[in-house]
């Protein structure tokens, strides 16, 4: 039995599909009879429209979606353009000729494929690949009306799911929820050996729509992700070297499904998963040593929400041992200590994706994430000290927030100016999401379809899909004219490092001399300043390398005076050299030497 998997534009071009790779490895695993055959169109797209194009418009999540909603929907390329330019001006007058080379892409890729033996296609549909994916198997189901189609992914929830069998006769079949078990159920049922499984909507010979209730399926997750194979990308090398492309690729591996913390009032990236599980660091390490000595690469990048700490920090010890020079990227929760960055750095984790989001304690509380102000800029500077690039978000026009939440945003930005900027990311309200299930709690007064999306679908299709990003009504305008602030000064602060002469030196760093601090200190556009800290001086601020109680200062440093301590902090803080709050401190200087 043949099955081809495909993953449309616009997954990352520099990364084979972790999806396609898993579901294959794992299919070819249940029956000697099973091929599986991957495809990646779009590393064939990034070729014909340039990979600088595709980078920009993998980035954003709108832009490659409005290109292949222009293809899909007669009619439709007007709103789409629209869409589009608005989305990415700086390829606006690109719009007409990446159609173009798209849909000719798209032709031209099919006619060098052969579905004919093919017993299922299915399309992986994560971020932006949801037109695409509906374009692509329209123009199959053409060619071949009798070969059943399946979509499957993080886009398609069972809001969605319905939808689509409603709206488009081109998809057949839909996964909801985590793939391996329900797509090998799906086989069987194919092959007459089993009803419908559980987690699969399906379309009846009649047209009807058929799906076993929520609540009434078996969860079909894998229980031990220990027992899953290594995922296969034999398929995604196979066409780099066919393309003659040269570049190294960056290989996506899995820690974990899920996320341990799971509580973030405006995350909905977890309704797929049941439960949150997690492989052994020895089980992950055998993964990462295989696929470097199949395909030769050193730079990875796990997949999870967030690294599961106990079992990352093992990881990380044992790949720091090894003689190959890897190199990884993750998302973590904050580290308590730079003990752990220490471990991490050396491990071979260069880049991080720190779950930031706001500076402001109030906003930190309404959005769940379970940390304080002084603890993300404590994660910023451990970065920094430690030689990781740090990437973050700070969601800004967060419903309900308030001209404190902006005015304790502007103080703490004056603050992290040193460190790696980041990100200023517009609220979106997510399908499922707490703030989307309880919105009047945070002030929205109704649930709508997003304006996007109104660009992207016909009216009469878009009612009956419960798309994952939703639009609502609140406090919009309000929040967009009180964040503008927040937005200037996140820009003056990438200004500030785009301009930097030596950016592999810290903008704040200390030198300690024994019994005097010496601190370094870059401004915008203006000149370097040097502070020396003597005596008692160097000794408060150097017991403020992490987040520390006042009271505690008091405590060690019994012969001064809390009026005199109070000064002291408040001079430093408006030196920009040390962030307080009512009841903590933290000195801001990194030292170059923690990077271990």
């Amino acid at each position: 039995m043949h099955i081809i998997l495909a993953s449309m534009p616009w997954a990352i071009f520099y990364r084979p599909s972790i999806q396609l790779g898993a579901l294959a490895a794992y299919l070819e695993r249940q029956a000697d009879d099973i091929r599986v055959s991957s495809l990646h169109p779009y590393l064939s797209a990034a070729h014909v429209i340039g990979f600088e194009n595709y980078r920009m418009i993998s980035n954003n999540s709108w832009a490659g979606e409005a290109l292949y909603s222009a293809l899909l929907f007669a009619g439709n390329r007007s709103r789409a353009k629209k869409l589009f330019c608005r989305e990415l001006p700086e390829l606006g007058d690109r719009f007409e000729w990446l159609t173009g080379r798209l849909e000719d892409h798209c032709t031209q890729w099919l006619e060098h494929q052969d579905f004919s033996n093919c017993a299922l296609l299915g399309f992986s549909i994560c971020f932006s690949q949801l037109a695409p994916s509906l374009y692509c198997a329209k123009k199959i189901k053409k060619m071949y009306p009798a070969l059943p189609v399946v979509f499957g992914g993080s886009t398609c929830t069972p809001a969605v799911g319905a939808g689509l069998l409603d709206n488009f006769t081109q998809v057949d079949y839909l996964v909801t929820g985590e793939g391996e078990q329900p797509l090998a159920d799906l086989v069987r049922h194919l092959r007459g050996k089993a009803p419908l499984p559980a987690n699969v909507m399906g379309r009846s010979p009649d047209g009807k729509i058929q799906y076993n209730r929520p609540g009434s399926g078996e969860n079909r997750e894998q229980k031990d992700l220990n027992q899953l194979p290594t995922p296969d990308y034999s398929r995604y090398f196979q066409e780099l070297a066919a393309l003659g492309l040269s570049f190294i690729p960056e290989l996506p591996v899995e820690f974990s499904r899920g996320c341990w913390w799971n509580k973030c009032s405006f995350c909905n990236l977890n309704l797929q998963w049941r439960s949150y599980r997690h492989k052994s660091h020895h089980k992950v390490y055998g993964e990462v040593t295989e696929l470097v000595h199949r395909h030769q690469c050193l730079d990875f990048f796990f997949t999870d929400n967030a690294l599961p700490p106990k079992e990352a920090r093992s990881f990380f010890q044992r790949s720091a041992a090894d003689p190959a020079e890897l190199r990884f990227f993750a998302e973590i929760r904050i580290p308590k200590t730079i003990a752990e960055y220490q471990v991490y750095r050396q491990g071979g984790l260069r880049v991080v994706q720190v779950g930031i989001e706001a500076l402001s304690d109030r906003l930190l509380q309404q959005m769940r994430k379970g940390t304080t102000a002084i603890d993300n800029i404590h994660a910023m500077k451990m970065a920094a000290a430690c030689d990781i690039i740090l990437e973050g978000n700070l969601i800004l026009e967060f419903p309900g927030s308030t001209g404190e939440d902006v005015r304790q945003t502007l103080a703490a930005l004056a603050a992290v100016l040193p460190y790696r900027p980041l990100q200023a990311a517009t609220f979106f309200l997510g399908d499922g999401s707490p703030v989307c299930n309880h919105p009047k709690e945070y002030g929205i007064r109704a649930v709508t379809s997003h304006p996007n999306n109104t660009l992207l679908f016909p009216k009469d299709i878009l009612t009956k899909l419960g798309l994952p990003v939703k639009g609502y009504r609140g406090d919009r305008v309000l929040q967009r004219k009180q964040w503008q602030p927040v937005r200037r000064a996140m820009a003056a602060w990438a200004d500030f490092h785009a301009g930097r002469k030596n950016s592999a030196q810290p903008a704040l760093a200390m030198r300690d001399g024994g019994s005097f601090l010496l601190i370094r200190q870059e401004r915008p556009n203006q000149p370097t300043l040097h502070h020396r800290l003597k005596g008692l001086s160097r000794e408060i601020y150097l017991a403020c390398e992490q987040p520390t109680p006042k009271k505690t200062l008091l405590q060690q440093f019994k012969t001064v005076k809390e009026a005199q301590l109070t000064a002291f902090i408040n001079d430093l803080c408006a030196k920009h050299l040390i962030y307080a709050n009512a009841t903590h401190c933290l000195a801001l200087a990194v030292n170059p030497a923690n990077n271990g």
